[in-house]
């Protein structure tokens, strides 16, 4: 059986989710709670697991995997069907691109360990975090939204008309998004696609809500 180490409200967690729904591929969730006893994620055991600290981890016969996109690449290689990429290079290439806008762009000056880093080392308010946090998800999904729309290769999902890794990243991003209170009016295409996501149940039973440790 599958391990999944996560928490509900981890936009990276909840990428593989969605990849495990996807596959139909049963797993046992673990939470691992980010704010309560100072940070489960900094428990010494769980740093055996995950070095840097960070949810998800998934465990299997083989070890434990960290970072969200390598867990969906390796869950690719090792389950093809049914796919997350597209056949040919130029179309993986652009899943891709649009996935690590998300997840290597976005998310990173967003998380909670840089949240709480701006607040400690520098004083911000929660106020100011929150600005920091829309500036960026906004300039991120901004990008997102072009590349989607200029392109004719975009169908119902992100890439055609199955979905794949770049759906897996975008509707985390975007559930974080409306969180936050970022506008997404102009941005069309995105809400579509995500529409289109959160109607199948491999992305609603995902969601944080559905999760064990939902608060």
């Amino acid at each position: 059986m599958l391990k999944l180490y996560t928490y509900f409200r981890s936009s990276a967690a909840y990428r593989v989710r969605i990849a495990l729904n996807l596959k139909g591929l049963h797993y046992e969730s673990v939470p691992v709670h980010l704010l309560k006893e100072g940070g489960q994620q900094n428990q010494p055991a769980y740093r055996v697991k995950s070095p840097l600290g960070t949810v998800p981890t998934l465990e299997d016969g083989a070890g434990a995997h960290t970072q969200s996109l390598a867990i969906i690449e390796y869950l690719e290689e090792l389950h093809p069907l049914p796919p997350l990429l597209p056949v040919s290079a130029e179309a993986r290439a652009r899943v891709r691109a649009i996935a690590q806008t998300i997840a290597c762009d976005i998310h990173p000056v967003n998380n909670l360990r840089v949240l709480q880093y701006l607040g400690r080392e520098f004083g911000a308010t929660q106020a100011q975090k929150d600005d920091w946090y829309r500036h960026w998800v906004m300039a991120g999904l901004q990008a997102v939204e072009q590349m989607l729309a200029d392109d004719p290769a975009t169908g119902s999902y992100c890439h055609g008309e199955r979905p794949g890794l770049a759906d897996c990243c975008l509707v985390p991003q975007v559930f974080n998004a409306r969180r936050f209170d970022c506008p997404l009016d102009d941005m069309p295409t995105i809400r579509r696609i995500v529409d289109a996501c959160e109607a199948l149940p491999a992305f609603a039973n995902a969601a944080p809500a559905q999760q064990p440790d939902a608060e």
